[in-house]
């Protein structure tokens, strides 16, 4: 397996860090500190430079928060200066990584993403009678540390590159605690191993795709599972041998148990796919695709909300269109002609 060193001078190179920092403040310009960094902007980057190459940097303290849709969860936002770090990082270590990943991977990679991913779900479920649908338990709160570091040193030799990259996943800040007992641990051992990664990451969702890139490999070389797809810890097995899939269930949580992660007791089922399955928000079904009841009352409350923030004058009508252009691109990918017009026909924005 090739291992890539002389990494370091592309990451701290200025024009990387330039690029960082407008890949960083997409979406995100006119706020507070990202106007502060910016009217300094040479002078903080050369700051950044400065401690990257003498090896004085360190991740400032997160910001954290807790989001209640899809489901309960804590966010960790980074500060904005570590987060044009991450972008350096990422810049020069995910196209590494890239080449790694198998094709039916479609989380956090450039070219992929939902629509696509939901689009290749449909496929395999309408060409199969059964699907083995499995999510891990507490995936970023159980990401372990020390397995991610070594998992990270089977594709970078680069000192400097590999300084950072613990710099940054030692710097992670206190996640969930969950208590998970594996092969030959001890009372205490959940407690003594460093895990979970802050989600709000760009570094973290590299890793959390590093992390499962052996798994990826193992389903679809070891076991033989041609009709394969992951995004993030959601992940789906198909076949017409509803026998071979309950087998690969058992394979998986041994394999997974290398990785100090388990499946999701209740989430990971096996059925028949003319039941229809859940994925990424829509229902899949054998003759149409539907939006799941729940990602359609979330989405009924942030219209309301927009309405109500218009009216006050706290949202602009461009953010008020983009965000509805967005929204109404991700309902083409159902079969949702009829709801659309019901939604949006009667769908009034106005000033007080």
């Amino acid at each position: 397996m090739k291992r890539y060193g002389n990494l370091w001078h592309d990451i701290t190179d200025f024009a990387n860090l330039i690029a960082a920092a407008r890949k960083a403040q997409r979406g995100k310009r006119f706020r507070e500190n990202v106007l502060e960094f910016n009217y300094n902007l040479e002078a903080e980057l050369a700051k950044l430079k400065t401690e990257l190459e003498t090896k004085i940097y360190q991740p400032g303290k997160y910001r954290t928060f807790e989001v209640v849709e899809p489901r309960k969860r804590m966010i960790s936002a980074a500060p904005y200066r570590d987060r044009v770090v991450h972008h350096a990082l990422y810049n020069i270590i995910a196209p590494i990584f890239e080449l790694t990943f198998i094709a039916d991977s479609y989380a956090n990679r450039f070219g992929f993403g939902t629509h696509r991913a939901l689009r290749r779900f449909t496929e395999f479920a309408r060409s199969s009678h059964y699907v083995l649908q499995c999510d891990i338990k507490k995936y970023f709160p159980t990401i372990d540390h020390t397995i991610l570091k070594t998992l990270l040193r089977r594709k970078i030799k680069c000192a400097d590159t590999l300084w950072l990259l613990d710099t940054i996943i030692d710097g992670s800040n206190q996640q969930e605690t969950v208590i998970d007992y594996f092969l030959g641990d001890d009372l205490l051992t959940p407690l003594r191993r460093r895990r979970g990664l802050p989600i709000g990451n760009l570094s973290s969702q590299l890793f959390a795709n590093v992390y499962l890139n052996g798994f990826d490999h193992f389903v679809k070389e070891q076991l033989k599972g041609a009709k394969y797809i992951r995004y993030v810890d959601d992940f789906a097995l198909f076949s017409d041998d509803q026998e071979f899939l309950a087998d690969a269930r058992l394979a998986m949580q041994s394999y997974l148990d290398r990785l100090r992660l388990k499946l999701h007791p209740v989430k990971s089922q096996l059925f028949a796919t003319k039941q229809g399955a859940n994925f990424l928000g829509f229902r899949i079904l054998p003759d149409r695709i539907r939006v799941r009841t729940e990602n359609l009352r979330r989405a009924r409350r942030r219209l309301k909300r927009m309405q109500i923030d218009y009216s006050k004058g706290k949202m602009q009508l461009q953010e008020v269109t983009q965000s509805i252009q967005s929204w109404v691109a991700h309902l083409e990918h159902g079969d949702t002609w009829k709801l659309r017009q019901k939604i949006f026909i009667s769908l009034v924005f106005s000033r007080e």
